[in-house]
């Protein structure tokens, strides 16, 4: 089969202007940037009228470090679905430079099953990752002058919690100590660099519910305190306006298309692991105002971008799937089924019985929050049709849908059966409540222990001094009633990355808590995991290239 670049680059695009007349945008509310992606001025009339629109929520059960192929599922629904007669469109992440020059090469989808034109999605795009990096160092040099040009009157800086981001893996960064030099060199401080896609200004932007509400989280956001122990913000800076103007642009989705032309709105960028890991609450309500059917995709496993997407993503911009797709795959299971990594290709029959284990769990959870679920069988050439039987089998002992999907070799009509199955159920099942798995009155702690126990599966949490001590922080500043991100390892319920399957008694250790005060959320910092990371021993970089005029090894 053709690599993705070359089907990418075999396709023969539609006007993106067409794409957004098909969908009812006119021309006034489009703003392209060349022939084949375009902003969207959001339909602030049409943002209540929501209840016409079905959300399909695709999400996976633990992934392996090749990854399992949600962004292919989820794309290749919204083409299944059109290609049987229903209005779709796929909304989804930007890519981030980090994994495409890092372990993925690139984040559009695969196959048959991919949003265009892919090269440029994954590279700048249209400039929101960019707009983002400088808004936040922006931030930072503002602050770092208002501390060295008060840094000796009583309302200089005591403590700066804010640091720089870069959209590039470079663990060289995570910790520095900026300011050397001379005096005027700005005063020595130990910081660092997260990645982009960790960036509180990204959280913002994606939870933003338009320019208005962008200003206010940016003004709230905590950069540091006094000497006098005052909580210093952006607006305390006196800089929120100049914040905005540089993320004006950036907060309006973007729309492009798939391969087979159906609409596609890919906006904002955090992971799962160590952020919330979902598309912007505007370019989802933007599509459902203008579509019957809504895929969105939810970084990693459940117990991460579907957890964060119902415990923050829904409770503060007041959605609800109506169904969650679950994609599993045999390598996935055969992992988790104790099966070494090199061998999961090959036919396992045990060690994928052993796996299901992890895709129970995974349903428990989504069913626990009021979901109904249907799983779909992302399927491979050295699938076999054995093992697919045995799956299926296992659903329907369970009583939970099942479909394969085969989007990546041939399209929408590889994913009919998928399309098919989503629409029986979203016409037979009835519209249940959502579930948060925590209530807004919780403390903090309480809330981080519910989603360890509930979802993770965990028997204790062991908070740090460090974390136990930002607790009294939190209730100083009134905000115990945000809800709270918990970043982590995305190979394991647990926060250790090699224990797969479904780990029974054990622990998660919460080292540190950070306010996001502007995105109006807790973030937990569970284990070792990092908020920059870093490269593979052969980044996917050395297999980038331009060949006669054509990107090569974007996949």
């Amino acid at each position: 089969m053709k690599t993705d670049v070359e089907i990418a680059q075999e396709i023969e695009l539609r006007e993106i202007t067409a794409v957004a007349s098909d969908m009812g945008i006119s021309d006034e509310d489009l703003i392209p940037y060349g022939k084949y992606m375009a902003k969207v001025i959001p339909p602030s009339e049409k943002r209540n009228d929501l209840k016409k629109s079905k959300l399909i929520l695709v999400t996976a059960i633990t992934p392996t470090k090749a990854g399992i192929g949600k962004t292919t599922v989820s794309i290749g629904l919204a083409q299944g679905l059109n290609h049987i007669g229903k209005k779709a469109t796929v909304a989804l992440r930007e890519p981030s430079l980090g994994p495409c020059f890092g372990m993925k090469g690139g984040a559009t989808g695969g196959g048959y099953a991919q949003v265009l034109p892919m090269e440029k999605i994954n590279l700048h795009f249209t400039g929101d990752f960019h707009a983002i990096t400088t808004a936040n160092n922006m931030i930072a040099a503002l602050l770092d002058n208002y501390r060295y040009r008060h840094q000796k009157e009583e309302d200089g800086l005591k403590q700066i919690l804010w640091r720089r981001v870069l959209d590039v893996n470079d663990r060289s960064l995570r910790n520095i100590i900026s300011g050397l030099g001379a005096y005027t060199d700005g005063i020595p401080t130990e910081t660092g660099f997260d990645i982009t896609t960790a960036s509180e200004i990204m959280a913002i932007l994606c939870l933003a519910e338009d320019e208005e509400d962008l200003r206010r989280r940016i003004e709230k956001i905590l950069l540091g305190y006094t000497y006098s122990g005052k909580p210093f913000t952006v607006k305390d800076l006196g800089v929120a306006g100049s914040i905005v103007v540089l993320l004006k642009d950036a907060l309006l989705p973007n729309l492009v298309q798939t391969v087979e032309g159906t609409p596609a709105f890919v906006h904002g960028g955090p992971f799962a692991n160590i952020a919330h890991g979902c598309s912007s609450v505007i370019a989802t309500k933007t599509a459902m105002a203008y579509s019957e059917y809504v895929i969105t995709e939810a970084g990693f496993g459940a117990d991460l971008g579907a957890e964060k997407f119902i415990n923050i993503k829904c409770r503060k911009a007041g959605l609800k799937p109506d169904l969650a797709v679950l994609v599993v795959t045999t390598q996935a299971l055969k992992m988790h089924g104790g099966v070494e990594v090199k061998d999961i290709k090959h036919p396992n029959v045990e060690g994928l019985k052993k796996g299901f284990e992890n895709m129970d769990k995974h349903i428990a959870n989504l069913t626990s929050f009021g979901l109904n679920v249907l799983i779909a069988f992302n399927k491979y050439d050295f699938d076999t049709e054995n093992e697919i039987n045995l799956l299926k089998k296992h659903c329907e002992e369970l009583g939970v849908a099942f479909a394969v999907n085969n989007a990546f070799a041939e399209g929408g009509i590889g994913a009919a059966e998928l399309a098919h199955k989503t629409v029986e159920i979203l016409e037979r099942e009835a519209d249940k409540p959502i579930n948060f798995t925590y209530t807004d009155t919780d403390s903090v702690d309480v809330k981080i222990e519910k989603i360890a126990k509930n979802i993770y599966g965990a028997n204790k949490v062991v908070f740090s001094d460090k974390a136990k001590k930002m607790f009294k922080r939190i209730a100083e500043l009134g905000i115990e009633n945000y809800p709270v991100c918990i970043a982590k390892t995305q190979y394991s319920f647990s926060d250790n990355d090699k224990r797969y399957g479904v780990p029974k008694d054990f622990e998660i250790t919460v080292s540190d808590i950070i306010i996001n005060n502007g995105a109006e959320f807790i973030l937990a910092i569970a284990g070792n995991i990092m908020r920059m990371p870093g490269l593979p021993k052969e980044p996917q970089a050395q297999h980038i290239d331009i060949v006669n005029g054509k990107i090569v090894g974007l996949s």
